[in-house]
């Protein structure tokens, strides 16, 4: 789950596409956050520091 992201509309669904395909996994957009299936925080967090968001991971 990727939230507080500062992107709308069609801005978030086209970065959801890119992480889903980054990750080689499934997804959606739902409610200004996105969710992509697995287990793929280190490289979530890695690809939004690179694009300049602020990310850190959380949870268990």
């Amino acid at each position: 789950m990727i939230s507080g992201l500062p992107l709308q509309g069609s801005a978030l669904s086209e970065l959801a596409t890119r992480l889903k395909k980054l990750c080689g996994a499934g997804g959606a957009v739902k409610d200004g956050d996105i969710e992509i299936q697995g287990d793929h925080r280190d490289r979530l967090v890695a690809e939004l520091v690179k694009l300049g968001y602020e990310a850190r991971r959380s949870g268990g």
